[in-house]
């Protein structure tokens, strides 16, 4: 029987291994136990001689609800009055999606009022321009 290699899994700094298993494996990894924030995924390999080899997989858990912000990006330098829209909302889980909250309202950006008014006199433009051209023709 031919020897495999070992898989130990650790998350973060944590010494005692979340699973000890033998390769090729496929493992799945519950991200529900873990807080929200950034982590790192270790794997340490050994093989039959004894030589180790490691591989440090950093990610980012996002379990809890969403939340979105407008009116302030990170860091920004900012005074006065700042008015803030604060939206959270969960995924609910894998059997069940969550409608209600889950869309976030935002304000009109200001380029759309923008084209809105040059819109608006482009069709006053037109209007008044076919208008004497009916006119003259008459």
């Amino acid at each position: 029987m031919e020897a495999r290699s070992k898989i130990y899994i650790f998350i973060d700094e944590d010494t005692q291994p979340i699973a000890e298993l033998v390769a090729p494996v496929n493992f799945e990894l519950d991200t529900t136990k873990l807080i929200d924030g950034k982590h790192t995924l270790k794997i340490v390999s050994k093989d039959p001689t004894g030589k180790e080899g490691v591989r440090h997989v950093p990610f980012e858990v996002r379990n809890g609800p969403a939340i979105s912000i407008e009116g302030i990006k990170e860091n920004a330098v900012v005074d006065g009055i700042i008015p803030l829209m604060v939206n959270a909302y969960g995924k609910g889980d894998s059997k069940n999606f969550l409608i209600e909250g889950s869309e976030t309202p935002q304000s009109i950006p200001f380029w759309i009022f923008i084209l809105l008014i040059l819109f608006v006199a482009w069709s006053a433009y037109f209007f008044f321009t076919s208008s004497a051209v009916e006119l003259f023709t008459k």
